[in-house]
């Protein structure tokens, strides 16, 4: 299976064999793309940011094409959804590429997220999986392979940088004005329901993968020393605290960090912080296992 997700900030590619829920990973691409830069103020993916996905999903047709994938499923998540021209972009896929990209709304993208997440486990704890994107956050909570509830919440790491981080580095006011937004999203999110105790929380995504890189100081980035890694609040509350310090250029020298990733990683870790704090989490897991793994299961399905 090949899976393409084209997200609010990044593009990645997926090349698996797929049996049942066993997902075995053959390659996986990943690009900065930031095709959600300025829709949160114009309601419009930029010319320049469609044309960087389109170079980028060339490039990945290629890969595909050589590999002998036997489909090919593109996902387009939140900033898609959220322009204005979003139906635009899809027909522009289809037209320059013949791939027909399926746009999920937050619950389609939050199940498959879970989806993804859960098929390599055994165990029947219940599950919090945060998926922090570039546009929104998805948290599903579930038991075994089950959801059992979950909401899109419009907070994102492209989303609330723009909104919020004017300055540079990021003052202690915008810090704290952008926790204050996450939280109060999440609450709302949580209002009235009667929600079971978390076992064990899962982040996924960009933010806590780039994190474990820059803790564990990976260079080059190992995804084997990523999957599974255990972070302490305190530790995502130190780097916080480190990389919110550090002016932009300064924030791309930092080892593990790619520097694509430097000017919404801030952001990304405050709603991190929130979500843990949330789910009184004093340590989260993080996995690659996500939406590109959920998208092959259901491509698969599809052919079965």
């Amino acid at each position: 299976m090949a899976v393409i997700d084209i997200g609010t900030n990044s593009t990645r590619l997926l090349l698996a064999d797929v049996s049942g829920t066993t997902v075995v990973e053959v390659e996986r691409r990943t690009t900065v793309t930031r095709l959600g830069r300025g829709v949160d103020h114009s309601g419009r993916l930029s010319a320049d940011a469609i044309e960087a996905v389109c170079e980028t999903v060339a490039l990945y047709r290629d890969l595909i094409a050589r590999s002998g994938a036997e489909a090919t499923s593109v996902i387009a998540t939140s900033a898609v959804r959220d322009a204005e021209n979003g139906s635009a972009f899809v027909a522009e896929l289809r037209e320059r590429f013949a791939l027909d990209a399926e746009v999920f709304d937050g619950d389609l993208e939050a199940q498959t997220t879970y989806l993804g997440t859960t098929a390599g486990r055994t165990r029947e704890e219940i599950l919090l999986v945060a998926d922090i994107g570039g546009g929104s956050t998805e948290l599903i909570i579930g038991q075994g392979r089950r959801p059992l509830f979950h909401r899109s919440l419009q907070a994102g790491v492209v989303r609330h940088t723009e909104r919020m981080l004017t300055s540079d580095p990021p003052n202690a006011s915008e810090l704290e004005r952008l926790a204050d937004d996450v939280s109060r999203l999440i609450a709302r999110a949580l209002e009235g329901e009667d929600l079971p105790e978390i076992g064990r929380g899962v982040a996924v995504a960009g933010t806590p993968a780039s994190l474990v890189a820059v803790d564990l100081q990976l260079e080059p980035y190992d995804p084997e020393l990523v999957e599974g890694h255990v972070l302490q609040l305190g530790t995502v509350q130190h780097w916080l605290s480190k990389l919110s310090s550090m002016p932009l250029e300064e924030r791309k020298q930092v080892t593990g960090l790619h520097p694509d990733r430097a000017e919404a990683i801030v952001a990304g870790l405050v709603i991190l912080i929130e979500i843990m704090r949330t789910f009184d989490l004093e340590e989260i897991e993080v996995s690659e296992h996500d939406i590109l793994h959920g998208g092959a299961i259901r491509a698969a399905a599809g052919l079965a």
